[in-house]
C-alpha cells in the first residue's frame, strides 16, 4: 500500500511524509485508515469503568449509559481509548451551539483577538448568524466572523508564545463542559478528573492541524479528552518521536478520543477534514432533535430552531473539536514566572491550526 511504502523512505521523518500523503490524496486512497465502526486488525474492545458513572449522571451529560458505549483500543498504543459516538439523540446539538454561540464570548480568548479590537469580537454569533443563514454554496462569498474562527481557549488560557499555562491568565471553565468531561474521564478510569483548560478548534475542508504533542500541562497523569462534531476527519497518532510512522484513523461526529498513560504524550495531527461518509450535508446523528423531556439537572439545553439553522449551515462545511485537559494535579501550583505577564497569545493565527491559504505563506512549524 502506498501509505505503508512512504514510511520506509528516507529524508523527511515518517510522520511528516504520512501527514503530506493524507493531506494531498483523494478519498479513494484512504484504504489504510482505521475505521472504528468496522473494527478489525489492530483494534480491540476496551473495557470501561461502568460503575464509575451512574446512568443518571450520564443522562445529565447527554450521554448513553456507559454500559452501552462502544470503546476500543489500538495495539501498540496503551492508554488510547476511542469511543464511538456515545451521545443521546439530539445532544450533540447542544455542544455545537455552545462552541459557536457561547464559548467564543469574552472573557474567553480566540484567534480573532490577534487582529481585531475587543469591541469587534464581543458578539461573533450576533454578527454572523444572518450572514451564515443566507449563505449559499459559492466559495467566493465572504466568510462571516464565525467562519474565520480558528481556535478558542477556555479556563487556563494557553500561551502560544511560551507554550505554557499561567495562573495569571485564567477565566471560569464552563460548568456544562466540565461535567461532560468528568463523566467521560470517570468512565475511562479517571475519577476526580478536573477540566481546567480547553482548546476548541474550528476546521473547514481546507484546514489541517499540525504535528504536535500536548505536553504543556503540568500533570501528565490525567488524560487528554477530544470530542468531535460535524464533518469527519483523519487523525494521525504517532509515537514519542516523529521518526515513528503514525496510525491513521477516522473521527466522525460524536466520537470521543481519550489519550492517557503512554499515549498521553504521543505526536498527533489532523491532516485532513472529509465530508461525512453518509454522503449527506450533515451526518444523520445531527438531524436528531432533542427529546422534549430532559432529566432533572441536565446540563443539556434545548436550542431554538433559529439557532440550530445557523449551526447546521456552519457544519455543512466544517468540523468542531473540543480538547479538554487537567493542567494541575490536586494541590499543585504553577511555578513562579519571571519576565512574563502570562497573557501572551499566538504569534500568528495559523502556527497551530493551518489552512491551505496560510500554508502558502507560512510552513507548518508544529
Amino acid at each position: 500500500m502506498a501509505a505503508a511504502a512512504l514510511t520506509r523512505e528516507g529524508g523527511e521523518d515518517a510522520f511528516r511524509r504520512l501527514f503530506r500523503f493524507y493531506r494531498q490524496r483523494d478519498a479513494s486512497d484512504l484504504r489504510g485508515v482505521v475505521d472504528f465502526s468496522a473494527p478489525g486488525g489492530q483494534v480491540f474492545r476496551s473495557q470501561l469503568s461502568v460503575s464509575s458513572v451512574s446512568d443518571q449522571d450520564a443522562y445529565r451529560a447527554g450521554l448513553q449509559p456507559v454500559s452501552q458505549w462502544k470503546a476500543y483500543g489500538l495495539s501498540g498504543y496503551p492508554g488510547f481509548i476511542f469511543i464511538l459516538n456515545p451521545f443521546l439523540p439530539g445532544c450533540q446539538r447542544h455542544w455545537v451551539k455552545q462552541c459557536l454561540k457561547l464559548y467564543p464570548e469574552k472573557p474567553n480568548v480566540c484567534n480573532l483577538d490577534l487582529h481585531m479590537p475587543p469591541e469587534k469580537t464581543t458578539d461573533l454569533w450576533g454578527q454572523s448568524k444572518e450572514q451564515l443563514r443566507r449563505k449559499g454554496s459559492s466559495k467566493w462569498e465572504p466568510r462571516s466572523l464565525l467562519e474565520k474562527l480558528r481556535w478558542v481557549t477556555l479556563g487556563y488560557h494557553y500561551n502560544w508564545d511560551t507554550k505554557k499555562y499561567s495562573a495569571n491568565h485564567h477565566t471560569p471553565f464552563p460548568s456544562d463542559l466540565a461535567f461532560l468531561s468528568e463523566q467521560v474521564a470517570a468512565a475511562c478510569g479517571f475519577r476526580g478528573f478536573q477540566a481546567q483548560a480547553g482548546i476548541l478548534n474550528y476546521y473547514h475542508f481546507d484546514s489541517s492541524l499540525g504535528i504536535h504533542v500536548d505536553e504543556s500541562e503540568l500533570d501528565h497523569s490525567r488524560p487528554l479528552l477530544s470530542f468531535s462534531f460535524g464533518q469527519s476527519s483523519i487523525f494521525l497518532l504517532g509515537g514519542l518521536k516523529r521518526e515513528e510512522a503514525p496510525t491513521a484513523m477516522f473521527m466522525h461526529s460524536g466520537d470521543i478520543m481519550v489519550m492517557s498513560g503512554f499515549s498521553r504524550l504521543l505526536y498527533h495531527a489532523v491532516p485532513r477534514v472529509l465530508p461525512n461518509p453518509e454522503g449527506t450535508a450533515l451526518p444523520s446523528c445531527l438531524h436528531q432533535p432533542l427529546p422534549s423531556d430532559l432529566p432533572v439537572g441536565s446540563v443539556i439545553e434545548h436550542s431554538s430552531d433559529e439557532d440550530w439553522q445557523v449551526c447546521a449551515k456552519y457544519l455543512q462545511s466544517s468540523r468542531i473539536n473540543m480538547t479538554i485537559r487537567q493542567v494541575l494535579a490536586e494541590g499543585q501550583k504553577f511555578p513562579e514566572e519571571s519576565g512574563t505577564n502570562g497573557k501572551g497569545q499566538a504569534p500568528s493565527e495559523d502556527s497551530y491550526h493551518e489552512n491551505s491559504k496560510a500554508k502558502r505563506h507560512k510552513p507548518n512549524t508544529a
